[in-house]
């Protein structure tokens, strides 16, 4: 049996480190389990003791639990969807960056899961929506759609792993535990990398590439219908769907940013995911963030229009009422997303020899426009502008507020220019905390302004921000762990594309021979 071989730079930067951990790793490891360990005690006790221990009661019974649920399977999205696409439009730039993604999705579906399991009273009636449900049902549906998803997803993420698990048993440093060389030799399937061998290996990932679109595409929007199926006001509409599909990819292209960067700073992967994988993976980014701006103004636009009693007190609680302070957020923080990856491209290089186009300007700006807005919107400081003159003050500070973060804005594009990198992580933790407060707008502001009852207030307890934590610890846990077993880029994609970079240059297109009409077919008139 021939041992695979793999590049001597290759092995050094994705296969050792998988066998080093420094004290660091250990730090954070314990930190994660002592988050989750906190998190375990909560959820025992809220088991114990009921949800009577949560903040959700009637008629808000779906709270930051549910909240969490969407924004979770959302993330997911960015994985096996965003790959799969990519792999059937044949967009060879996307290699380094397929593990990462389909790992995400992955752990995003476990940890979405989760999140149903704390929001029922009886988690040990979990399965009866399979038993008893009703074929009728969304929420059945979603339960097979999520179901299928994460079973489609984990052999998406294994398929391509098949190759890597031989290449790293026959390149185990001599200090391998016993544990990870039965691990690699079980998971390699016995591949030895024959031409039949990848032939096979191709077309199945091909055909789970196709098939894996519409069930990614069906889980968003059925998890959409089990709200827009319902009279509730805010969401019987009928563009819930993709709505919610746009959202998730959006969501989901913002998570995998930040994983491949956290990834890529934290394991020297620059030589592999490079500025092009952001360049190009951007472009998607920008298209998706204006497709959502455009169905948020029309879903908001035609509740506004509209003017129903039951629909009205929903929408004014987002706008001026108890809800404002998500809701303008959102708004505010997609804004930043979108400014700082279109507008940079706009600035010119000669801005940088301007003193005030500095990133301290730009950065001081931000902080006291960040202040002022403060000021206007903190309840305590009400007082202070009142006894000075309400109107006055309030539109000065308005207009302040404004033009230090327009300052701040355009300042910081010069810097955002150079920095592809970082300007496109700020971008993507605006999406994220973004769409998880879009989230919480399209739940908690109408379960609080029900259709027959009276209003009510939600604040999440100290029970469901304990699970929220856990819940985000576990997946960062989940996503070390795995990296620390498997490669971050998957070799041998890394290395078919180079075979096929090296191809395509030796490859000679012949232009095409001028064809020149001789001078005589010109002559003018009075040419001899």
């Amino acid at each position: 049996m021939m041992a695979l071989k793999v590049a001597t730079r290759d092995r050094e930067v994705l296969i050792d480190p998988l066998f080093q951990a420094g004290r660091g790793f250990w730090l954070l490891v314990t930190f994660l389990l002592l988050v989750i360990g906190w998190g375990v005690a909560m959820y025992v006790r809220q088991v114990w003791s009921g949800l009577g221990v949560t903040a959700m009661d009637r008629p808000a019974y779906w709270g930051l639990y549910m909240v969490n649920f969407i924004f979770f399977i959302g993330i997911s999205h960015a994985g096996t969807l965003i790959s799969a696409i990519l792999r059937v439009t044949g967009a060879e730039w996307r290699r380094p960056i397929t593990r990462i993604a389909e790992a995400i999705t992955a752990f995003a579906l476990v940890v979405g899961t989760f999140q149903i399991l704390f929001d029922i009273g009886r988690p040990d009636r979990l399965l009866y929506v399979f038993w008893y449900g009703r074929l009728q049902s969304p929420l059945l549906w979603d339960a097979f759609s999520v179901t299928a998803y994460f079973l489609g997803s984990l052999t998406y993420l294994y398929m391509p792993i098949i190759p890597d698990a031989a290449l790293i048993r026959d390149n185990l440093p001599e200090n391998a535990p016993g544990w990870r060389k039965l691990l690699y030799r079980m998971l390699a399937l016995g591949w030895q990398g024959t031409p039949t061998q990848w032939l096979r290996l191709e077309k199945l990932i091909a055909i789970m590439a196709v098939l894996i679109i519409p069930v990614a595409v069906s889980v968003h929007t059925i998890i959409s219908w089990i709200l827009a199926t319902t009279v509730q006001p805010g969401w019987h509409s009928t563009v819930f769907g993709p709505y919610f599909v746009i959202g998730a990819i959006f969501s989901g292209i913002a998570a995998l940013f930040i994983a491949m960067t956290l990834a890529r700073r934290a394991m020297h992967l620059e030589s592999y995911i490079t500025e092009k994988q952001y360049r190009n993976l951007g472009y998607i980014f920008i298209t998706m963030a204006a497709v959502w701006f455009y169905f948020t103004y029309a879903e908001n636009m035609t509740s506004a229009a509209g003017q129903l009693k039951e629909e009205w007190p929903v929408l004014a609680s987002k706008l001026w009422g108890q809800y404002a302070a998500t809701f303008w957020p959102m708004v505010l923080l997609m804004f930043i997303a979108f400014w700082v990856l279109v507008f940079p491209s706009f600035a010119s290089r000669s801005w940088q020899r301007v003193p005030i186009f500095r990133p301290r300007f730009a950065l001081s700006s931000a902080v006291t426009s960040a202040l002022l807005l403060g000021v206007l919107t903190i309840p305590q400081t009400r007082p202070v502008l009142t006894s000075i003159d309400p109107v006055v003050s309030r539109q000065t500070l308005i207009v302040l507020t404004t033009i230090f973060g327009f300052l701040a804005g355009v300042t910081i594009l010069p810097w955002l220019k150079e920095h592809l990198v970082e300007g496109t992580v700020i971008a993507s933790a605006c999406v994220v905390i973004g769409m998880w407060l879009e989230r919480w707008n399209i739940i908690v502001p109408t379960m609080t302004h029900p259709r027959l009852i009276g209003n009510s207030a939600y604040a999440p307890s100290l029970t469901e921000w304990s699970l929220f934590g856990a819940s985000l610890a576990l997946f960062v846990l989940l996503f070390i762990i795995f990296f620390k077993l498997f490669p971050p880029v998957s070799i041998w994609e890394v290395v078919e594309g180079r075979v096929l970079d090296r191809a395509q240059e030796k490859v000679v297109v012949p232009m095409p021979e001028s064809t020149r009409t001789p001078a005589s077919a010109h002559a003018g008139f009075g040419d001899d």
